[in-house]
């Protein structure tokens, strides 16, 4: 089964190793036919601590490394 990759920038980078990602996803109401924004934040693994607050980046599914932590950084 292939990993999902998803895209979304960088509002916390407070952790040791550990960025937050605010994912925003869009898509049509059933029933209203209007366009719905919804986002969500990951908790995504950076081992160098390199990718700042504000940031554009990748995140791809893993194996989990703790307790909320079950994405890692691919790109910056």
């Amino acid at each position: 089964m292939p990993k999902r990759i998803l895209q979304g920038t960088v509002v916390s980078d407070k952790g040791e190793k550990t960025i937050v990602v605010l994912v925003e996803r869009s898509f049509l109401h059933p029933l209203f036919k209007k366009t719905i924004r919804r986002t969500k934040k990951y908790h995504a693994h950076d081992e160098n601590n390199t990718h700042k607050v504000g940031e554009t980046v990748r995140i791809v599914e893993c194996p989990p490394k703790s307790k909320l932590k079950t994405w890692e950084v691919v790109s910056g």
